[in-house]
């Protein structure tokens, strides 16, 4: 089910937005509808659907219309044209069309937002930041305290609830900001390049710590980034956007090995594999093999055997069986390949239990041969 859709939304920034539209659709570009309106083309025609639980990574150069669709969601950025649909307590909610309580609820109990430049309050302690937001809504003192501390442990700043806030380091602060917006409960959590102030390795680690966190609270996260390693790592879904168009959107697997123009093949050119790609990315589906009966053919002759409640047990190589050599869907590549060092024989990919796919030694090289050939042309 979808948390947020968007059909067809145009954002102009300006006062001759009528006009400007008018020319958006005749085909202008944005520097033609700005010379002639004076009107900004922050969004032109997008249409996306986000589902509930998933991580949806927007990307592109800077002005590419990113950081004005995510504020549509919260309504910071209002909708032009179009429609952006929220789920909400059964029904759907037009960010479009809107009214002011309708818009207020929203905010108060349905989204919440983390910024780039973290956005606490210096002269509060940390405990104080998190439960600010609950605070304006009027819970008890008792409530926020719990709320508060509860967040703090779940972000590993439980030592620090009672510092000021501006003792902390910025990826610490990051954190702070982060258990403020779980502290509201809210199902939907925009993200505006919320670690590209930070150190390369307080961004990892925070990225590694936010999948964590996702494991659990399985919110629906919509992502600002202009890094495309960071949107392959996190995003369940990568859209790729361009002076205010969506160029392409699917999956990381999709993005990598199926660019949709030049434009998003020269953007994934230079993009390290072993940092970025995971199991899922690497595999085939099990959906994608013809299957005869009880086994499907993989590559120089491996066949996976199925039992009669449908489930994978073991390969066959030249009438030998072998167990299976299985890997969490969540893998990341480096130790994908590392594992496939030590067998000759296909690899299972496991999620939830279930094995979804497999990798085989052909997959990684096919990954591996495709980055290093798009690394060598010349970048954008």
């Amino acid at each position: 089910m979808a948390a947020v859709e968007f059909k067809h939304v145009d954002v102009i920034f300006g006062k001759d937005q009528k006009q400007a539209a008018a020319l958006l659709d005749q085909g202008k570009t944005r520097s033609e509808i700005l010379a002639e309106t004076g009107s900004v083309l922050g969004v032109a025609d997008a249409s996306l659907s986000v589902e509930e639980g998933t991580i949806c990574v927007l990307m592109g150069l800077s002005g590419s219309g990113k950081s004005s669709l995510l504020r549509c969601v919260n309504g910071l950025n209002p909708v032009t044209r179009g429609e952006l649909l929220i789920a909400h307590k059964g029904t759907t909610v037009d960010m479009a069309n809107i009214s002011s309580r309708q818009l207020r609820e929203l905010r108060r109990d349905r989204i919440a937002m983390v910024f780039q430049q973290f956005g606490l309050l210096p002269w509060c302690t940390v405990r104080e930041n998190v439960g600010f937001g609950l605070a304006v809504k009027g819970v008890p003192k008792d409530e926020v305290q719990r709320i508060a501390n509860e967040k703090l442990a779940l972000v590993n700043l439980s030592d620090w609830a009672d510092k000021p806030v501006n003792e902390l380091s910025g990826g610490m602060q990051q954190r702070v900001g982060l258990a403020r917006a779980f502290a509201t409960d809210a199902d939907i959590l925009l993200m505006d390049e919320p670690f590209s102030a930070l150190d390369p390795l307080i961004r990892d680690r925070l990225q590694d710590e936010l999948l964590e966190l996702q494991k659990t609270l399985k919110r629906t996260i919509i992502f600002v980034s202009h890094d495309l390693n960071e949107a392959l790592k996190l995003g369940n879904q990568i859209v790729i956007m361009e002076s205010g168009r969506i160029i392409q959107a699917g999956t990381a697997r999709d993005i990598i090995f199926k660019p949709a123009n030049e434009y998003v093949r020269r953007f994934v050119a230079n993009i390290n594999p072993l940092h970025v790609l995971y199991a899922g990315v690497l595999m085939r589906p099990l959906t994608q093999f013809n299957r005869t009966q009880d086994q499907i053919s993989l590559d120089e002759g491996w066949i996976l055997q199925f039992d009669a409640t449908n489930t994978p047990i073991s390969l066959r190589l030249q009438n030998q069986e072998y167990p299976l050599q299985t890997l969490d869907y969540d893998t990341w590549m480096q130790d994908v390949v590392e594992v496939a060092e030590q067998t000759d024989q296909p690899l299972c990919v496991t999620q939830a239990g279930k094995i979804v796919g497999v990798i085989t030694h052909k997959d990684i090289l096919h990954s591996l041969l495709r980055q290093t050939a798009l690394s060598t042309e010349q970048p954008m």
